[in-house]
């Protein structure tokens, strides 16, 4: 019995990768993110509003359709920069993210899965951000 409760403890931990949870929600978790900017090509109609309502600025965070559960519109997080995919070039946009409480206020096409999709406001910087590994701390879940 104390085995199957214990395996039943174990699934119930929320993914992705969470390092620590508070109130049943993760308070860190390490995750996949890429970049977008206010493209057409990259959104919809209306580049330059997000999901929420709020007009896109450096700070936006945007969430694969299925962390709307653990992480809600309105949720504040900082970032941490793990380098990319392939294990390289760790910390090289922390001097960007240091001062930023970046908040959740877009969604990201329903094709994606544990991801974010962080805003930039030029499309250099977003294809040199690339995909990257990120930690990404909870600062405050919307009330």
């Amino acid at each position: 019995m104390r085995g199957l409760l214990l395996a039943v403890t174990l699934l119930a931990v929320p993914w992705p990768q969470a390092l620590a949870q508070s109130a049943g929600k993760p308070k860190v978790l390490i995750l996949e993110a890429t970049a977008y900017t206010s493209s057409v090509r990259e959104t919809d109609s209306t580049p330059h509003v997000t999901a929420t309502g709020a007009r896109t600025r450096l700070g936006i965070l945007a969430v694969s359709r299925d962390l709307l559960e653990i992480l809600p519109f309105g949720t504040k997080v900082r970032l941490k920069d793990l380098g990319t995919i392939y294990g390289r070039g760790k910390g090289q946009f922390d001097a960007l993210f240091k001062d930023i409480v970046f908040v959740v206020a877009d969604v990201m096409n329903a094709r994606w899965r544990k991801k974010v999709d962080i805003w930039f406001p030029d499309r250099a910087t977003a294809l040199r951000f690339g995909r990257r590994k990120v930690q990404l701390e909870v600062v405050a879940y919307p009330e």
